[in-house]
């Protein structure tokens, strides 16, 4: 076999690789989709704030692979043309009607360059993430398999992979609150009752 038929088998490997990782990030996408769009229409209310917490946990792992892979470069050196971006502002509002009351939060915008604390939302950041998932989305679609690749690889290290990791922390804090912070008596009545026979 000729070095250059090693090369060739590496670069097919390497192509191979990246593409699993592509497929997956897809399907943590469209899995992300589809939860936040149902919690934005209302479907299941009890149960938002676990189900978004799974989504984005879920998609922050596949999203962790892309960002520590080499640098995705695709074959061709421009954007394709994918139509116009998706009109995302009817998911915003309806998530910062369901998140009413919780909404809002603070954050440090850099914690390596400062102590700088801004204000967002938990609305705000989980739109921003869908746009840019659905950007990729459009690309992989289409065929472009590396190319969304390359997108959700830049977007995640530039944007979406900090607004969710901000949200994470976010959605994980709220859990804490929604399930620890009881009333005394109601406490002490369930933990008798855990601790009866």
């Amino acid at each position: 076999m000729t070095e250059v038929d090693f090369q060739g088998e590496a670069q097919d490997a390497e192509v191979a690789d990246l593409l699993e990782v592509a497929h997956t990030i897809a399907e943590e996408t469209r899995s992300f989709l589809t939860t936040v769009t149902e919690v934005g229409a209302g479907t299941g209310p009890d149960s938002s704030i676990p189900l978004l917490l799974l989504a984005v946990s879920d998609l922050l792992a596949a999203g962790a692979r892309a960002g520590a892979i080499v640098d995705v470069v695709p074959p061709e050196r421009f954007e394709p043309d994918v139509g116009p971006d998706p009109d995302v502002d009817p998911l915003r509002s309806a998530l910062a009607e369901i998140l009413q009351g919780i909404d809002e939060y603070a954050e440090v915008v850099d914690p390596l360059l400062g102590a700088e604390v801004t204000a967002s939302t938990v609305s705000g950041d989980l739109v921003a993430v869908a746009g840019a998932l659905l950007q990729g989305l459009r690309h992989y679609e289409s065929g472009h398999e590396l190319e969304a690749l390359w997108w959700w690889q830049f977007s995640y290290l530039s944007s979406w992979g900090e607004r969710a990791s901000s949200v994470l922390r976010v959605l994980q804090v709220l859990l804490g609150h929604l399930r620890l912070d009881v009333d005394d008596d109601v406490a002490a009545e369930a933990e008798y009752e855990a601790l009866q026979p």
